[in-house]
Parts: structure tokens; sequence; C-alpha cells
């Protein structure tokens, strides 16, 4: 491939992640707006939430083959395509006739395109990271955490302008797939036929590698989804501080996580994948411990910026790993995508049972607990023998 080709394929793939941030995350701003529309209670709104989820789970479960059979371009069109069907069906459900069961058909769809998706990007990345002989796949990450911000922006705007939930999500739909479809022309595999045999992914589900990144991923995706979910809420009743400052604080931890992905490749480049991650695990663990037991609020919220930033390179660094060898690259991602992404799933019901015996802010601890053991694995991702030399 020649420099300019690397480089409008590494540009296509920061696109397809940040579109792919962009349309989840619309979704996620208008919750309160969908909610008042269908006029549910909390626990009938977990359940429809719970709709999304069980299509991302499903995905993680097939994407592996899909991408081996059509190519992370095609995969990702046609992912493209699920998405913004899912949001349209779940703007009509909710502003044209309102239905709980035809929101959650909706949710099904954006979490089953969604989840597609992330796997075919991820693989594609990773290609994108051997060609280059440099480590670029947080910085990727990095653009999926712009694009969430920038739609929580528009969000935000377009419910203070009254825009319909309806017109708002049809809008980002068509954005989503016209930009990923044109996005997805300069990715490497694109031209490449279907891959004839097998893909592999019965036989990833065996290799011990490949599952020891998987756990490590999920304890590291535990990490970063306990505080997407949890620090507003543990700092408003632990801290007592107005929601208004509850979500500074949750922005403190995503600013610094993107932050970290941006820069954490130059430091991934120089000392390499194991000793860069226990650091920033170490600091993940170091900023939880202050934010629980920091006493002093100005000292809890630097914790979290820690966290933020030592929970910043665990998922794109365990995508990497994954991926090493290029042949058998879609089959591992997916296996560690479904493997991590049990994190998502179990992480907000485990801290919530345990915030009801000792406070949320309390059982944030369950963090640190988790990351201490799990230094052990982290020589599981330094590259193998058999892959072309990374970082």
């Amino acid at each position: 491939m020649t420099s300019g080709g690397v480089r409008g394929a590494a540009v296509g793939v920061a696109v397809t992640f940040g579109l792919n941030g962009v349309a989840v995350a619309s979704w996620f701003a208008r919750v309160p707006a969908a909610r008042d529309a269908l006029g549910l209670g909390s626990g009938a709104l977990g359940l429809l939430l719970l709709a999304m989820s069980v299509g991302a789970t499903a995905a993680m479960l097939t994407a592996g083959e899909v991408t081996h059979r059509l190519g992370a371009r095609r995969t990702v069109r046609v992912s493209a395509v699920g998405v913004s069907a899912g949001l349209v069906v779940a703007g009509a459900a909710i502003g044209v006739w309102p239905s709980v069961s035809a929101t959650a058909v909706g949710l099904f769809l954006l979490g089953y395109g969604s989840g597609t998706c992330n796997v075919a990007m991820n693989v594609e990345a990773a290609a994108v990271e051997r060609v280059l002989g440099r480590t670029v796949m947080p910085r990727f990450h990095a653009v999926w955490s712009l694009g969430t911000v920038a739609a929580a922006g528009l969000a935000a705007a377009a419910a203070w302008l009254d825009v319909p939930v309806t017109a708002h999500l049809a809008g980002v739909a068509v954005v989503a797939v016209a930009g990923t479809v044109v996005a997805a022309r300069s990715f490497r595999h694109g031209a490449d036929d279907a891959a004839g045999g097998k893909s592999g992914v019965p036989a990833a589900w065996r290799e011990p590698r490949t599952l020891l990144i998987g756990v490590l991923v999920l304890v590291l995706a535990f990490t970063e989804g306990t505080a997407n979910d949890w620090v507003a809420v543990a700092f408003v009743d632990g801290y007592a501080f107005g929601p208004a400052a509850g979500a500074v604080v949750f922005g403190v931890f995503v600013a610094t996580m993107t932050f970290g992905r941006v820069v954490g490749t130059v430091a991934l480049d120089r000392w390499g994948r194991a000793p860069v991650l226990v650091g920033t695990m170490l600091l993940a663990i170091t900023g939880t411990a202050l934010a629980v037991l920091g006493g002093e609020p100005a000292v809890a919220v630097a914790g979290v910026a820690l966290w933020g930033l030592g929970t910043s390179l665990g998922f794109p660094v365990g995508m990497s790993a994954a991926a090493d060898e290029e042949g058998r690259a879609a089959a591992r991602v997916s296996v560690v995508a479904v493997i991590g992404y049990t994190a998502f799933l179990a992480g907000p019901p485990v801290v919530g049972l345990l915030g009801d015996q000792v406070g949320v802010l309390r059982a944030l601890l369950v963090v640190p607990l988790l990351l201490l053991p799990a230094l052990a694995l982290v020589p599981v991702v330094r590259p193998t023998r058999s892959a072309r030399p990374s970082p």
C-alpha cells in the first residue's frame, strides 16, 4: 500500500469511528425525551435499553464471521445501514406512533449494527496500524469519544430548539450512513473479494492468549463503563454535588480519557504495550482510590482525572493485541469484543447492587479490586512472534 493509500485508509477509519460514536451517543442523549414520550418508569426504561445491549451482544457473536466473509469495507457499509435503520425506527416509534415494542426493535437494530461495525472497523484499524508500523489504534478510539461529545452537544441544541426526537434521529441516521459509506471507500481490505475458507471464530474461542486478552479487556471495559454509568451519581450522593457539578465531573473523566488516547500512542511506540498498560492501570487504581477516599472534593475530582487517563488505553490496546496476525484478526477481535462487552452488560447492575448496600461512592472501590489482579494478565498483549513487528 502506498503512503497516500494508508493515509487515506487512516482517515476513512477515523471518520467511521467518529460517526459510529455520533450515532450511538445521539440515541443515549435523547433517552430522557424517549422515556417521557413513552411514559416509562425506571424499570421499564431499563428493560427497553436492554434491547440495544442484546443487539450488540448478538452482533459480537456473528461479526467475526461476517467480517471474514464480506471484508471490512462491506461489513462497515452494511452495518451502517443497520445503525441508521435502527435510529429511524426508534425515532418514529417514539414520535410518530408511540410504541415500546417498535422502539425495542429499533434499538436492537441499532445495537446489532453498531456492534458489527465496531468489530469491522477495529479490524481495519489494526490493519492500518500494521502497515504504518506505529501505534494509532488509541487515536481512532479517541475520535469515537470525540464523536460522542459532539453528539451530546448536538442533542442538547436539538432539545433546546424543541427539535422532535424523530427528526433529530432521522437526521443523524442520514449523515451517519452517507458519511460511513463514503469513508469506507478507502479501507485497505475494501477491494478484497469475500474471503474463502473458515472464519476461525470457533478456533479463536479455544486459544488461551485470545481468551486472556478478552478477560483483560473485560476488566478494563468495566473500569471505563463504571465511570461512565456511575461517577456523576457517586459525586452527587457521596460529595453532595449538584446535578450540574456531577455532570462536570463526568466531563473530566471523558476529557482525560480522550487526552490519554491521543497522546498515549507516543508512549506505546516508545516503551511498548505491556509497560505502558501497567502504568495506566496503576493510574486508574490510584485515581479511583482518590475519588472514593480522597475526602476533599478537589482531591476526589483529581482522582477522577487520573482514572480517566488510566483507563484510556486498555480497550484499544486489547483490540490491537487481538488483531496482531492479519489472517486471524477478524475472528480474534470478535471473541475479545464479546468477552469485553460483557462488562457493559454486567457492570451497571453489579455496581448498583453494591451501591444499595454501601452507597454508590464506596461501591466504586470494586474497580481497583478488579484491576489489581488483572495486572498479572498484561503480558498477553505483547506482540506474537508470528505477527509483523508492532509496538
